[in-house]
């Protein structure tokens, strides 16, 4: 059993099918550490000239954005909590899979548990996949979950 699993979320449903693996994955006796990980993309550029537009601040949007990961980390882990499953929220702002490497590295992590948004063909390659490339690159072993994984093991 893994000791320190990192979950990153995208705040989607289909990523929280990991939460259902994570469930058969944890032990209290071998897990210490459980983290979900929100990366907030930055705002570009060519999203400042639209806001700027619309009379809204970039610092607003960023704070914006940290306060809806913020709100959304801690409904998470309430919810796991209530299950007897203690995790902690972190957010980070980056680009989505090089983040979640990076602090997947930093922090000593032994597992990544990811949601695949299971896209394919045109969709994927226009895309890509995060999970796909956080598989790829990872120096730590990586658990992948479909959504339909995900709806399985609910019903169970």
């Amino acid at each position: 059993m893994p000791n320190k699993i990192l979950v990153p979320l995208d705040g989607s449903k289909v990523s929280e099918s990991s939460l259902v693996r994570l469930k058969t994955l944890v032990s209290p006796a071998t897990t210490s550490e459980i983290v979900l990980l929100r990366v907030i993309e930055p705002v570009y550029t060519t999203d400042i000239d639209a806001f700027t537009q619309a009379e809204h601040h970039v610092d607003d949007i960023e704070k914006r954005n940290k306060g809806e990961a913020e709100r959304y980390l801690s409904q998470i882990t309430k919810n796991l909590e209530k299950e007897g499953i203690t995790a902690r929220g972190e957010i980070i702002v980056g680009k989505a899979a090089e983040s979640i490497l990076d602090y997947a590295e930093e922090n000593k992590f032994d597992m990544i548990v990811i949601s695949t948004h299971g896209r394919s063909g045109i969709s994927r390659w226009a895309f890509g996949s995060v999970a796909d490339k956080v598989a790829h690159y990872s120096k730590i072993p990586v658990l992948l979950v479909t959504r339909a994984e995900g709806k399985e093991n609910e019903k169970a």
